[in-house]
């Protein structure tokens, strides 16, 4: 019986949770959840320049908001701690020394302008940009330069060869030995390059899968190469397919701010549907759409993840929000409205029956949370702006007799709620013998302004009798 798998998602903090790795973290956490594995957050953090606190704290969030939630990591120490590099330094030297002393890594003391001109005389006299390799200067060097530093570079085995390895996505891959060169393993001041540091992480992790992008195809022949060194298993590995701006560029938050994870929360999107889109983006499962958290662990495998790049739609992204804006129980949605109102100024609680009002009123209508703020918002502030050419059309001298009996009646509902107020209009209609329109869009536009809402009966729900009698009473008061 194979083991559970233990999974990891290993950001670099860059100051925002970018989409790729919110949908490489989602695969891993599916994968763990539908085997009955561990799913461990580790922080790659030894770019100090970008790794900082807010950089950090940026993942946590954004994985929280997703509900990416995971059992080993930063505030969930477990057997594999410490979860930062920058904690674990140690480790990589004693790895590190234990190669060299083997003779399988050695300390090289070029300097980075002697590598660089190499590198161009190489380039220059083939004609082919990125193709140098090391030439091994400092792979038998016995001195110690008086006054340099030295890298730590890993030395690839003499002779013929290849790496192998059976990609869970995109099958078979094999290299070359004559494709690789010696590569750096560690910098002079003791910080891992990634190649070395997530083979160390990954072994005393105990991961057994490496999920992550198509990109890192390339890391994985040095790393499988560093695992045969210290003569460990290694795990297995799939790469998940590139997410492509609509310009097909790979998705880049320089080109395309829709990278940004919680840039779609401060838009209104929301977390279901964000992890909908973005499983979508490089899995399937037969022609379903719209697909439930607990469909995603039920359904989930790497069978059924591509192997070609899925391309950023911003309509389909809205139209998913807006099936889940409907299909997530109101109350839920309302609790959701509750921030995004407060930046308009309406302060409001969560549980506040206004608010699940608004839910039900503008589900239909609008595709985020933000778009159904801004239609809601009038509800919310007193008195009314009314629409010239609305007022002209609807509040004439024709209508104020049935808005003024609509507004007597209402006043003496002993209930406000939607039907008793569409009866009242319904009412006033048939004893003028018009049509409902007649009645009802004079009303519309005397408090909302417009000649759109939702149901008549819902709009004066949702503004309440005060506010509903002083917005009829501004109409009639008109010139």
């Amino acid at each position: 019986m194979a083991p559970a798998p233990r999974v990891r998602f290993a950001p670099s903090p860059t100051g925002y949770l970018h989409i790729g790795g919110a949908r490489t973290a989602l695969f891993n956490y599916l994968y763990a959840k539908r085997h009955g594995g561990v799913f461990i957050l580790r922080i790659e953090d030894t770019d100090q320049e970008r790794s900082t606190p807010e950089s950090v704290k940026a993942i946590l969030d954004g994985l929280t908001w997703l509900g990416i939630d995971w059992d080993e990591g930063p505030g969930k120490e477990g057997s594999a701690a410490p979860y930062f590099q920058t904690q674990r330094l140690d480790l990589y030297k004693k790895y590190v020394d234990q190669l060299i002393a083997e003779g399988k890594a050695y300390r090289c003391y070029c300097t980075r302008e002697e590598i660089d001109a190499r590198r161009a005389a190489v380039e220059k006299a083939t004609g082919k940009p990125g193709t140098y390799k090391y030439e091994g200067t400092c792979r038998d060097r016995k001195d110690i330069p008086e006054g340099r530093t030295a890298v730590v570079r890993f030395r690839m085995p003499d002779g013929e060869g290849e790496v192998t390895f059976n990609d869970k996505v995109l099958g078979p891959i094999t290299k070359a030995y004559s494709d690789l060169d010696d590569w750096v393993m560690m910098r002079a001041d003791g910080i891992p390059l990634y190649n070395y540091g997530c083979v160390i992480d990954d072994h005393t992790m105990d991961i057994n899968l490496v999920g992550r992008g198509q990109e890192h195809v390339n890391s994985t022949f040095p790393q499988l190469m560093l695992y045969k060194a210290f003569g460990w298993q290694p795990p297995e590995f799939a790469h998940f397919p590139l997410i492509l701006g609509p310009d097909r560029e790979k998705l880049s938050k320089r080109k395309h701010p829709e990278a940004d994870v919680m840039l779609h929360k401060r838009n209104g999107v929301l977390p279901e549907a964000l992890l909908n889109y973005v499983i979508r983006l490089g899995w399937s499962h037969g022609n379903d759409e719209v697909i439930s958290r607990e469909q995603m662990v039920e359904w989930f495998d790497f069978d059924h993840v591509g192997s070609t790049s899925g391309v950023w739609s911003p309509d389909k992204l809205m139209w998913l929000n807006q099936q889940w804006l409907k299909l997530l129980p109101p109350t839920v949605v309302a609790e959701r409205l509750v921030e995004f109102l407060a930046a308009k100024g309406v302060q409001l609680k969560a549980g506040d029956p206004r608010l699940e009002r608004v839910v039900m009123a503008f589900r239909e209508r609008a595709k985020t949370l933000q778009e159904m703020v801004d239609m809601a918002l009038k509800y919310f502030q007193h008195g009314v702006t009314l629409d010239e050419k609305a007022a002209a059309k609807h509040l004439t001298a024709e209508s104020k007799p049935l808005l003024t009996q609509v507004r007597e009646q209402v006043a003496a509902l002993p209930q406000w709620s939607a039907a008793a107020l569409d009866e009242v209009v319904k009412k006033v209609s048939e004893q003028a013998s018009v049509g409902m329109g007649k009645v009802a869009q004079p009303v519309r536009v005397a408090v909302t302004g417009g000649t759109v809402s939702p149901g008549i009966g819902e709009t004066l729900e949702l503004l309440g009798r005060e506010e509903t009698l002083h917005r009829l009473d501004a109409a009639l008061n008109r010139p």
